[in-house]
């Protein structure tokens, strides 16, 4: 599940303020508000919000801990080593 931190990187990444956010998700201004100041939320309501993010254009790091922005044509290397 994604975390506030990263919410919040990613409408800072791409300068979606909270009103465009919860628009895109599907939620209440008021909702996005109490998710980023500590309020627990339903899973379905982070999956549409995390949804949102990356139809945006974000993409959550798979180990869970960050965000950053889509580019195309983007090739993962995994390391072997």
């Amino acid at each position: 599940m994604i975390t506030v931190a990263q919410i919040r990187a990613g409408r800072a990444i791409t300068r979606l303020t909270q009103a465009q956010l919860a628009a895109r998700a599907g939620v209440s201004t008021t909702t996005m508000y109490n998710i980023e100041h500590g309020t627990d939320a339903k899973g379905s309501t982070l999956r549409a919000i995390q949804g949102a993010l990356e139809e945006s254009g974000i993409e959550f790091d798979a180990d869970g801990g960050g965000v950053r922005l889509k580019l195309p044509g983007r090739v993962v290397m995994k390391d072997h080593g």
